[in-house]
Formats: C-alpha cells, sequence, structure tokens
C-alpha cells in the first residue's frame, strides 16, 4: 500500500498479484449492478446500471424499490458491503475470501432482511465461460491490500477524467463503474447515429448493444486489462486509419485483437508527470478519432474547466 510519505499519489500496482481480488470484486459487483439493474429506469447507454466512486470504495448511489430508497456500497476501508436504507436501516457482508455463490446468497438474504425485495439475472455479463452466482462455488481471494490500493488508483484515474472531461461540452457520459468489464470509463459522443452494432458480448442481449453504441463515441477508460491494468481508448465506429494513428506517450500500442488504443498504467504512474502523460493518452486517442471521423469540435469544446470558476461567456 502507498505510504503517506509516497512522492506519488499514484499506488504501485505492480507490487500486487491484482487479478484474484480484481476478478472477485468484478463478480460480486455484478451481483450488486444487477440489483440496481433491476430496480431503476432504464436510461440511455446503459447509464442507469453503473457504480460510482466513492470516499471509501464504490457505490450504486441510491436506489428505488417503489417509495423506499437505499444505497449499497463496496466499503473497501471497512472490508463490507454496506446496504443502507433511507429509513436508517442497514445490513453489512462481509467482503473475505469467498465464493461467488456465498456472497450472492448473503447479498439476496441481505436485502430480504430489510424488506426489499428483488429477483435477479443470475449470469454474469461480458464474461466469456461464465457461471451462474448460484452455481460458482470455486473460493475467491480477496485481498485488502489490493482492493484498496486499486480503489486508490481509480481515484487517481478519476482526477485526471475530470480534467479531460471538463474540456468537453458535447454530450458525454459520466465518469463512472461499469460492473459488466469492471471499468472506469467516459465516453464522448459527436451528435451523430452510428451503425447498428454487431453485437455478440457474452450474454448481453444484442440489443442492449446495439442501444448502448447507437451514437458515434470515443470512449476511453481504465481496467485490471488482460495481465496487467491499463487505460484503453477506442471509437466506434473506428473510422478509417484509426488504428495507425500516431498518438502519445510513446508507451501507447494499437491492440488490433481488442480494436482500441492501451497504455499500461505502470507506464503512466512511472513516468515523469504521470497526470500529463494520462491526459495525452486521452487527448491523442480523442484527436484521433475525432479528427478522421470529422466531428464538429469547435462545437464541442472548449478549455480545461478550473475549481471554482465558471467558463469565460458561460
Amino acid at each position: 500500500m502507498m505510504s503517506r510519505t509516497s512522492s506519488t499519489p499514484w499506488p504501485d500496482l505492480s507490487v500486487f498479484d491484482l487479478r484474484p481480488t480484481t476478478d472477485a470484486l468484478h463478480l460480486w459487483s455484478q451481483v450488486v449492478g444487477k440489483v440496481r439493474l433491476m430496480l431503476t429506469p432504464w436510461l440511455n447507454h446503459s447509464w442507469q446500471t453503473t457504480f460510482y466512486l466513492s470516499g471509501r470504495g464504490f457505490t450504486t448511489g441510491p436506489i428505488h424499490a417503489e417509495s423506499r430508497a437505499f444505497e449499497m456500497e463496496f466499503d473497501l476501508l471497512a472490508d463490507v458491503l454496506r446496504i443502507e436504507t433511507a429509513d436508517g436501516e442497514t445490513r453489512r457482508v462481509k467482503l473475505e475470501p469467498q465464493s461467488v455463490a456465498a456472497f450472492y446468497e448473503a447479498t439476496m438474504a441481505a436485502l430480504a432482511e430489510l424488506g426489499i425485495a428483488v429477483e435477479i439475472r443470475p449470469m454474469p455479463c461480458e464474461i466469456p465461460d461464465a457461471v451462474a452466482f448460484k452455481a460458482d462455488h470455486a473460493r475467491r481471494a480477496y485481498d485488502t491490500s489490493v482492493a484498496r490500493a486499486y480503489w486508490r488508483a481509480m481515484l487517481q484515474v478519476q482526477r485526471v477524467f475530470l480534467l479531460f472531461r471538463s474540456c468537453f461540452i458535447g454530450k458525454c457520459s459520466p465518469i463512472h463503474l461499469f460492473w459488466g468489464s469492471f471499468d472506469l470509463a467516459v465516453t464522448r459522443f459527436s451528435g451523430r447515429d452510428a451503425p447498428p452494432h454487431p453485437g455478440g458480448m457474452p450474454h448481453v442481449p444484442n440489443a442492449v448493444a446495439r442501444e448502448a453504441y447507437c451514437r458515434e463515441v470515443s470512449s476511453a477508460g481504465f481496467w485490471p486489462g488482460i495481465d496487467r491494468p491499463a487505460f484503453y481508448s477506442y471509437a466506434y465506429p473506428a473510422p478509417d486509419g484509426f488504428n495507425l494513428a500516431n498518438v502519445e506517450p510513446d508507451a501507447a500500442l494499437f491492440d488490433p485483437q481488442l480494436g482500441e488504443f492501451l497504455l499500461p498504467y505502470d507506464a503512466v504512474r512511472s513516468s515523469a508527470d504521470p497526470d500529463a502523460a494520462l491526459l495525452a493518452f486521452l487527448q491523442s486517442t480523442y484527436e484521433a478519432a475525432a479528427n478522421l471521423a470529422h466531428w464538429d469540435r469547435a462545437r464541442l469544446e472548449r478549455a480545461q474547466g478550473k475549481p471554482g470558476r465558471a467558463p469565460d461567456g458561460a
């Protein structure tokens, strides 16, 4: 874990074996995310389902079960999933080495004790060869130091994403955590329609994928990655030449299998100026998408926002 005297606020994730713990959090988050999904009216691009970073971990924000409101937060400082109702009742599910089935059963039991009735689809989304929650009895690792370090890394990512987000005045997503692929993401929209998405995501209806990508986008995010944590950036639809674009910093490469640019987290953290390195990646990949697809950038962009100051002309 990063010490208070560290010279950088960016945690060194290379010292951890991340995947066992982030894989567990990914699957457990799907259980909680599906609770929100089943109780929240559908919003464009599935934005009603996401999590948001909090001062203790990540949270659903308020969920409404008819006239009652409650919130579900992965409190990574206390190592619990905390479920709190607006009328003051609380239940906790421990975050500890356990199976997905055990976490699922404990979470649904806690909701039932609070009088919150909800049935969720028991199959994980966007995970090949997934096992239904009830049937996944494999013991999952959970290392508190890993969970906290990864969350603190996401907080630094969110801080820089907010700077990047402040430069765009077109339609843009919140900075939110999708439980489907466990990625912290921000998406910019050109304002134009996109061709129908081909679908094919594991355990995701094609109609959901098509609605999510019904508009032309440039999207960036941060995720645990395939073998190491990384930033990504992609365009849908990808304009001709996008894969050949020159982007920054030098460590960023286009992955033809994924169809997106990737930048290792370690390359950002170890740079002389991590904030500038990440902003360069975000901006250069966005510019590649926007310029090649002829976005009306003059209408969509403005100078980076400053805390406490309204932009000129606002």
